[in-house]
């Protein structure tokens, strides 16, 4: 199938030729989007310098910085638009080991529709060591599990496999979450769509480059973002 590896950015820059070259080299048979949020470090014109020695490398720039979501929703219907059958999400600064999209693969070859990375299920983990994160983040599964009465691991990790079949079920203009709690949306659609999702184990690590994009106000936001999933129709 045709795959497209989609990485959102905003300030990037210390990251983004390390992550494009290591998936390459793994898999040369890819191609990769990068949609950067109007970085001013100078992230885009990197990869733009990337992009003539990689000819399946592109770059979809968006006007004004508009978030998480939205990057990752105007990748998809880019790849869409351009007969791409298969999408991976990743982060640019390696908290998602590129190595694992081999795994979700499999797991999409073998009949299912959406591979979800998890830090939380055997052979799993992180390597965060803040101990308010860690708590908001596995009490934020177990809240989710609860008020949307499906039972995930990883509501939340970005590190995830899907066919163009289940984005068409989803329906990306009817997504509504801004933030990390866009995947969770993402998911929760998927299942109630009947779309088989298979979560599997990844080590996230914490960036060791650039700065983190998450704060109070996301985890916050998120609490109540958890509620509106689940009374949209």
């Amino acid at each position: 199938m045709k795959h497209l590896v989609v990485i959102p950015t905003y300030n990037e820059i210390e990251n983004i030729k390390e992550i494009v070259e290591e998936i390459f080299s793994l898999y040369p048979q890819v191609n990769i989007l990068v949609v950067d949020d109007s970085s001013p470090d100078g992230t885009a014109n990197l990869v733009k310098e990337l992009q003539e020695k990689f000819s399946q490398l592109h770059l979809l720039i968006q006007e004004k910085k508009s978030g998480l979501a939205k990057a990752y929703i105007n990748g998809f219907k880019w790849g869409l638009n351009n007969n791409f059958e298969l999408f991976t999400t990743i982060d640019a600064d390696f908290s998602h080991p590129p190595k694992s999209i081999a795994t979700a693969i499999e797991l999409i070859n073998t009949g299912y529709d959406f591979a979800c990375g998890s830090r939380y299920m055997k052979n799993g983990g992180t390597t965060e060591k803040h101990w308010f994160r860690n708590l908001t983040s596995v009490g934020g599964n177990i809240y989710a599990n609860f008020i949307l009465g499906k039972e995930l691991k990883d509501w939340t990790e970005g590190f995830n496999t899907f066919t163009k079949e289940t984005l068409s079920k989803i329906d990306l203009d009817k997504i509504k979450c801004k933030g990390y709690i866009f995947h969770a949306e993402m998911k929760y659609k998927a299942i109630k769509k009947g779309c088989k999702i298979s979560e599997f184990p990844i080590f996230f690590k914490v960036r060791t480059k650039g700065k983190s994009k998450m704060d109070y106000k996301i985890i916050i936001e998120a609490l109540f973002s958890v509620i509106q999933i689940k009374l949209r129709k």
